[in-house]
């Protein structure tokens, strides 16, 4: 039962793809959007769905984790000043993926 609160994983992983967001496309590339902006970010999801997979599925986080994993996520966007509408779509798509991965 105390499992179900244990967010040691979790956080790293958030950190993970914080980290990786930041390198691939980092805020500033966001501001001034040009031809490119759009294969930057196919390339980046790509990067990063197969490893938010590759996670839910390894680990099935339960609803508090998920929940956890799509605030930290938010935050450390926010945080690294990203758009809000951008962090909006991101952390929305994000949850999505780790949902449907967990379950199957």
């Amino acid at each position: 039962m105390l499992g179900w609160f244990e967010t040691n994983e979790v956080d790293a992983f958030a950190q993970e793809v914080i980290s990786e967001l930041v390198k691939r496309l980092p805020p500033t590339s966001l501001e001034a959007p040009d031809h490119k902006t759009g294969d930057r970010v196919h390339r980046m999801t790509e990067a990063l769905s197969g490893r938010v997979r590759e996670f839910a599925r390894a680990r099935k986080p339960n609803l508090f984790k998920r929940a956890r994993l799509g605030n930290r996520v938010k935050w450390g966007m926010r945080e690294a000043g990203y758009a809000e509408e951008f962090v909006a779509a991101f952390t929305g798509e994000f949850l999505i993926l780790i949902t449907v991965a967990s379950r199957g």
